[in-house]
């Protein structure tokens, strides 16, 4: 079989020979990710507490904003010393809650389950819980939203410059303004965290190396979609030969898959609450023997980070902990290795991940706070909403509202505590980056990394200048497969 690279017209036969290692360049790393492997489970705790612990440690962040903005003379105070009849500007910093009707609630979603009991006779099942059915919706803002802001006491609604379709629930916030004569807070102005100042760090990377991202190769899907991510498998462990793709498969130094190897999407929709959650189905466990199967034939060639994403196996909630590596025996017991150099290439790594590679530092999730986010406002883009996280100074701002999340009880492991080089989320609709310019210098890469199987693309990330660069497959349709294509763009 024969593959093409269309950039240069160039061959990239498929090698019958015994696989041959690719003499890759090396560069330094360490798992920055601690504070996300909780190692209790407690679950007793109200949630309460994290929103407590986040605005506390925020303050401190959202201070130093204030003064920047609005010099520090500008009297900053708590809800409890606002005055109905003090027109005199002040800041108050707080925490945002939105109030929609929309959103859903357990009591609406108790007459979903009187539908089991009474599907056939409308009349029951009003009568038996007094709620009508409510339709499915994928998105839950409305006109009627409303935005308050609570501090450890008190709160208030805010009313004027703050939009409150471009905010969620959960984002700590300084608002510069009064309170009216009706009890509400007139917003004039208001400022978030923001990213923290730039640590300078020496790159220890070699010149032109890069790291790979990549999610969303769903092995559930079918044969032939998995046919791109084999090509990718056996270009980077050097089986495809071109002599302009040669350098660019040395200087690989990493791959970070950003969640969703094994599932794609959900394998099931319960239809109630009183649904019982069926075992795993054999297509699921056939989906992670195809994993293991891949990786076994990746991690030979190069060191490879597995995040796991909203349909992995794995826990629910945020932070999500590392696969078990007892789901991947190939790769453990069939690398035909020392065991010394066991467990070296494969790295289960938490969502959200954080990481240091050549001197750059990664931060990233594999996609759902941006999909909450999205669901709970009107921002649509992924990379506007990854560019607002990154303002608001927080990974998952809906958690634990919308987004469940382990109920920490003195940390907020999510607070974005120092400047990422690049920051990404994975399992998006399509490519996109840019480059985000702080006020004091700060130099970030943000990156909607594209879900593989839908867009049989990966994206590759200069450690030395930033430069981001996406990585395509192209593969015909089935009638027609004797040629593919591998392309840069």
């Amino acid at each position: 079989m024969t593959l093409t690279q269309e950039a240069s017209g160039s061959d990239l036969t498929m090698s019958t020979t015994p696989f041959v290692r690719v003499n890759r360049e090396t560069c330094s790393y360490e798992n920055l990710s601690q504070r996300f492997m909780h190692q209790t489970k407690d679950f007793g705790k109200q949630f309460a507490h994290i929103y407590a612990v986040r605005l506390e440690k925020m303050r401190g962040l959202i201070m130093g904003r204030v003064h920047q903005k609005w010099g520090k003379n500008t009297p900053v105070k708590t809800l409890a010393e606002l005055q109905d009849d003090d027109r005199i500007k002040c800041v108050v910093i707080g925490t945002l809650f939105k109030h929609q009707e929309l959103k859903p609630s357990i009591l609406k979603e108790i007459s979903e389950e009187g539908e089991i009991f009474a599907p056939f006779n409308p009349p029951l099942l009003y009568a038996q819980h007094q709620l009508l059915p409510q339709p499915s919706r994928t998105h839950f803002g409305s006109e009627g939203d409303k935005l308050i802001l609570e501090d450890e006491l008190q709160r208030i609604t805010l009313v004027g410059a703050l939009s409150v379709h471009s905010v969620v629930t959960g984002v700590v916030c300084a608002v510069l303004g009064h309170e009216d004569c009706n009890g509400k807070f007139m917003v004039e102005d208001f400022v978030w965290a923001s990213v923290p100042e730039v640590i300078h760090r020496p790159i220890k990377a070699p010149s032109g190396s890069f790291v790979l991202l990549m999610s969303g190769i769903d092995m559930a899907s079918s044969v032939h979609s998995r046919f791109p991510f084999q090509l990718f498998v056996n270009w980077l462990g050097g089986y495809l030969v071109d002599p302009q793709l040669v350098n660019k498969q040395k200087k690989a130094v990493r791959v970070i898959i950003a969640g969703n190897s094994a599932r794609g999407t959900a394998p099931h929709k319960l239809p109630s609450l009183s649904s019982v959650r069926k075992q795993e189905t054999t297509e699921g466990l056939d989906a992670v023997k195809m994993l293991d199967t891949f990786l076994e034939q990746l991690t030979r060639c190069i060191d490879v980070d597995l995040m796991p994403g909203e349909f992995d196996p794995s826990n629910h909630m945020l932070p999500q902990l590392p696969m078990h590596y007892c789901m991947f025996p190939k790769v453990w017991q069939l690398h035909q290795l020392p065991p010394t150099a066991r467990y070296k290439t494969l790295h289960g790594v938490s969502n959200p991940y954080h990481c240091e590679v050549g001197g750059r530092r990664f931060l990233g999730t594999s996609g759902q706070p941006l999909d909450d986010i999205a669901r709970y406002s009107k921002l649509e883009d992924p990379l506007e909403i990854l560019e607002q996280t990154l303002e608001w100074g927080h990974l998952s701002p809906t958690s634990p509202d919308t987004l469940s999340c382990y109920p920490y009880y003195k940390e907020d492991p999510f607070i974005i505590t120092e400047c990422p080089d690049v920051y990404f989320a994975g399992n998006q609709p399509r490519f996109q980056t840019k480059l985000y310019e702080g006020p004091e210098g700060q130099r970030v890469r943000l990156i909607c990394i594209p879900s593989f199987i839908k867009t049989h693309s990966c994206v590759m990330v200069d450690l030395a200048t930033l430069e981001v660069t996406p990585f395509r497959v192209r593969v015909p349709q089935p009638a027609t497969i004797n040629t593919s294509s591998m392309e840069v763009d």
